[in-house]
């Protein structure tokens, strides 16, 4: 599937989620909003640089939102697009309130979104190793190019998951215990009630 075949998808999907096709009632949304549950108390940061096109990651927080004990905050939604907003005293509060931190994002060209390198740089940046110390990261990542983009045979010679290592040494710098990440490659919008049920066990287990 090639990008602008992905994106199509990704509308298509974005339309039937709209007109409720793949989500609860009202009435169901009351009687079970919170149908899992962790004992791991969690914050999830999410991010989408074009939330208007967002479906996997928007699909996946609605996942992560379905569980009790996970605090989920959406960068854009929050902050919009300006990294100067970002409360950094409020967030590194949240961040200390929680025992695992988990980020949510598309893979944006080999990287984290610009968002979520801003939430980095004003939230723990400031303060120096250990920080987090003894608490768990977790990154959770989509993206759409398959085995020809990742691999061994793949044109950048290495996994998806791996392209994220600064995430492990960021998390090692700071202490934390880094979880393997949850990384989905040639993603697929008929899939995405597979990868919901991967992140719930995930921040489950």
């Amino acid at each position: 599937m090639n990008r602008r075949d992905f994106l199509k998808a990704e509308l298509e999907l974005a339309a039937s989620l709209g007109s409720g096709l793949l989500t609860a009632s009202p009435a169901q949304a009351q009687t079970a909003s919170k149908p899992h549950r962790t004992d791991i108390k969690t914050l999830l940061i999410a991010s989408h640089p074009y939330p208007e096109r967002s479906v996997m990651i928007k699909g996946l927080q609605h996942a992560a939102e379905s569980i009790d004990g996970v605090t989920v905050r959406n960068l854009e939604t929050i902050y919009g697009f300006d990294t100067r907003a970002i409360k950094d005293d409020e967030e590194r509060e949240l961040t200390r309130s929680h025992d695992r931190i988990v980020f949510l994002f598309p893979t944006h060209w080999f990287n984290i979104t610009p968002m979520m390198r801003a939430y980095l740089n004003d939230v723990w940046g400031s303060v120096g190793p250990g920080l987090w110390q003894g608490k768990e990261m977790l990154v959770v990542t989509t993206a759409g190019g398959g085995a020809s983009t990742y691999g061994s045979s793949g044109r950048i010679g290495i996994d998806l998951a791996d392209v994220f290592w600064p995430m492990k040494a960021s998390a090692l710098h700071c202490g934390m215990t880094h979880l393997p990440p949850l990384a989905f490659q040639a993603v697929t919008p008929s899939e995405l009630p597979q990868y919901q049920q991967q992140l719930i066990e995930r921040l489950q287990s």
